[in-house]
């Protein structure tokens, strides 16, 4: 039922995500550019960007530029998820133990994410049982509504970004600043 759709924003384009592709060299992928198997993203998928950013960082001049001593780690890797030594399987109990000493918290979902949806996240954090200081209300940018934002008495701001997906500031940078900068100068969405 969901084949097809991109997980990461269900309305932007489903682009088939070539994870082999990535790792091959540019002088590599001239050389079997020919190869019906093997091709680059499209212009206008999101993943031409990954393409493009792997490429970059992987660029033997580029990591020199950066001092990264040959050997010292491998290849740049999007998400890397390789070799993790340990596993934090949920991050309630830190959110609870800063929460309790003051901090605050600005926890945001893109509304067109089906990795990490935004009824996901409303039910973490009805699991905090926190009460609400300011129920839900629109949030706006230029006049038109941005998202949706609740706060809370333990100092988190909760807000939706319409129209965005996993990585809500990627899909929607002039939202994504607006959110952020209002909260980290702590103003109200």
């Amino acid at each position: 039922c969901l084949s097809g759709i991109n997980m990461f924003n269900i309305l932007d384009r489903f682009c088939e995500d070539n994870s082999q592709l990535l790792r091959r060299s540019l002088s590599q992928e001239l050389k079997v550019s020919l190869s019906p198997h093997l091709t680059v993203p499209e212009l206008s998928c999101q993943i031409y960007g990954f393409f493009l950013a792997t490429k970059w960082a992987n660029d033997v001049s580029v990591r020199k530029s950066l001092h990264i001593r040959e050997g010292t780690i491998g290849e740049w890797e999007r998400c890397y998820t390789t070799d993790f030594k340990f596993e934090i399987p949920s991050s309630f109990e830190f959110h609870v133990n800063l929460s309790a000493k003051g901090y605050r918290s600005l926890i945001y979902s893109g509304d067109h994410d089906l990795v990490v949806p935004f009824m996901s996240t409303q039910a973490w954090i009805r699991a905090l049982n926190y009460s609400i200081v300011e129920d839900w209300r629109p949030w706006l940018v230029d006049g038109q509504v941005a998202g949706y934002t609740r706060t809370y008495s333990n100092r988190m701001t909760f807000a939706t970004v319409k129209g965005s997906g996993h990585t809500a500031p990627e899909y929607k940078p002039d939202e994504g600043f607006a959110m952020f900068t209002r909260w980290i100068s702590s103003k109200p969405l």
